[in-house]
């Protein structure tokens, strides 16, 4: 018979399975301690159990632990990790390094369904979901390297690689738990952020689960036919209906969104765009992060100039909008925003 997946069990399934074989509760305890606290993937290596025990978890369950395949760090000290999953798919983690704080950029699917023009990601077919445990095993691995490499602890994470999260909404919501539970890595949901290209009627099931993370909307245009043509997302949630659910949202959670807003030249740079992205601020209120825009294989965009980037901002603060201008980081390894591709060969290959 195969194998079970171990960390598939809550903790309550672990009492029930330990019961039927005769061990005391306290075990089932210790076991989901050394899965979610100190993320330990050998059960050999879980010292306190005894070893007729650790035999029996050999034999009837596994560990489908998340692997770092390849490293690539930029020049400007972030690091792309190749993560490879059970079944050979790979998908890619980023870590940000900033003065103040360690990010980790993760990633909820392999590949992705949303096909936004300008995201190397969505030129690529989403094979699977991932799991809750494949999500928390990034986090693990890029706060290892955070260690390693740069002696820091890690400080916030943002789910803003591969995928769309509010499409792999439990396991997302799971792996949350996970990392933010005193039975886990006991990090502050404040030190998270979801990121979605907008679906609406799942922000208002984040706002009924009462969410405590960040929210960010992948905004981009502040215009249904622009948005339309770059997400084809934005054809079924249009901007008055994320508007809706976003406000609702706020409402049930008191967290102001974030709006991520790529400046495109001679697109969506000038100043009428930037008065729609007024409008939609003044319909919900929340922060404009201005990304820089990174251009990937077959792009059609381009980055806007640093003139009319100035202008698009200026205007927002002068109409009462905060903007924070996100300058990119990892370009020359395709680790910055929207470059997540899998370029590495049997990632490719897989994912073709």
């Amino acid at each position: 018979m195969a194998k079970k997946d171990i960390r598939a069990l809550s903790q309550t399934q672990l009492n029930e399975v330990f019961k039927e074989i005769g061990e005391p509760a306290f075990r089932a305890k210790q076991v989901y301690e050394w899965l979610w606290s100190k993320s330990e993937t050998d059960f050999s290596q879980m010292s306190n159990l005894s070893k007729k025990l650790r035999e029996f978890l050999v034999e009837n369950y596994v560990i489908n632990a998340v692997q770092i395949s390849e490293l690539q760090v930029s020049s400007d000290k972030t690091i792309k990790c190749a993560m490879r999953l059970h079944d050979n798919y790979v998908v890619e983690s980023v870590l940000i390094p900033h003065q103040e704080r360690m990010t980790a950029c993760i990633s909820s699917q392999v590949g992705c369904s949303l096909t936004c023009k300008f995201c190397g990601t969505g030129k690529l077919k989403r094979m699977r979901n991932l799991n809750a445990d494949e999500i928390y095993d990034q986090v693990v691995l890029v706060k290892k390297t955070a260690a390693e490499k740069y002696n820091a602890p890690l400080t916030n994470i943002v789910y803003m690689g591969m995928g769309e999260p509010l499409l792999n909404y439990k396991e997302v919501l799971d792996s949350v738990e996970k990392i933010t539970s005193p039975d886990g890595l006991n990090m502050s949901p404040k030190r998270i952020t979801v990121s979605t290209a907008g679906v609406a009627k799942m922000i208002v099931k984040l706002a009924d689960d009462k969410v405590k993370f960040n929210l960010a909307l992948s905004l981009h245009a502040a215009n249904d036919e622009k948005r339309n043509y770059i997400m084809p997302i934005n054809e079924t949630n249009t901007l008055d209906n994320l508007a809706e659910a976003l406000n609702y949202f706020i409402e049930k959670t008191g967290t102001r969104p974030t709006f991520e807003y790529i400046v495109f030249k001679d697109f969506n740079d000038s100043l009428e765009d930037a008065r729609e992205l007024v409008e939609f601020c003044r319909k919900v209120k929340g922060k404009v992060n201005i990304i820089e825009y990174n251009p990937i294989d077959d792009g059609e965009f381009r980055q806007t100039t640093p003139e009319r980037l100035r202008a698009f901002t200026n205007y927002l603060e002068e109409n009462g909008v905060i903007c924070n201008v996100r300058r990119s980081r990892g370009k020359d390894i395709d680790a910055a925003c929207g470059q997540l591709a899998n370029k590495n060969k049997l990632a490719a290959q897989q994912l073709k």
